[in-house]
């Protein structure tokens, strides 16, 4: 049980986390003047790896946990839907996010930013659904 409530609380933490990250740091970005956003943004890359980076690493081992001992009880669909989210949120930062973070490092670029946003409602809308199989792990 100390497992599931662990798990549940590192992808809602996430998941509030990213949402935050859409609704507010994104959008923010496109007020920055471009004469100064390489900067800000490699500062932004620094601060949001310090957050997102130990709940990513819980993530990963409370999933791989999960997956190779799985509680009594705990369904095994929900278990396999949460990794799939998981899945879904490191391929699209490493893929997406990541690599249009390197572009807005280097300068403002108006089409990576806007991909950027797409790709990051991809992880916030993976993210929630991971949260939702993490209920489910825990309600059994």
């Amino acid at each position: 049980m100390t497992l599931l409530a662990v798990h549940l609380a590192l992808t809602a933490a996430y998941a509030g986390f990213q949402w935050t990250v859409r609704a507010l740091v994104y959008p923010q970005f496109a007020l920055v003047p471009p004469a100064v956003f390489p900067a800000y943004e490699r500062r932004h890359q620094q601060r949001v790896g310090r957050v997102v980076g130990p709940l990513f690493a819980g993530q990963g081992v409370t999933t791989l946990w999960l997956l190779a001992d799985r509680p009594e009880a705990t369904p095994l669909a929900a278990v396999l839907a949460g990794a799939g989210c998981l899945a879904v949120v490191l391929a699209a930062t490493a893929l997406g996010a990541v690599p249009l973070h390197r572009r807005l490092g280097a300068a403002w670029d108006e089409a990576a930013f806007r991909w950027l946003l797409r790709v990051d409602s991809v992880r916030a809308v993976a993210a929630t659904a991971g949260t939702a199989a993490a209920l489910l792990t825990l309600l059994g």
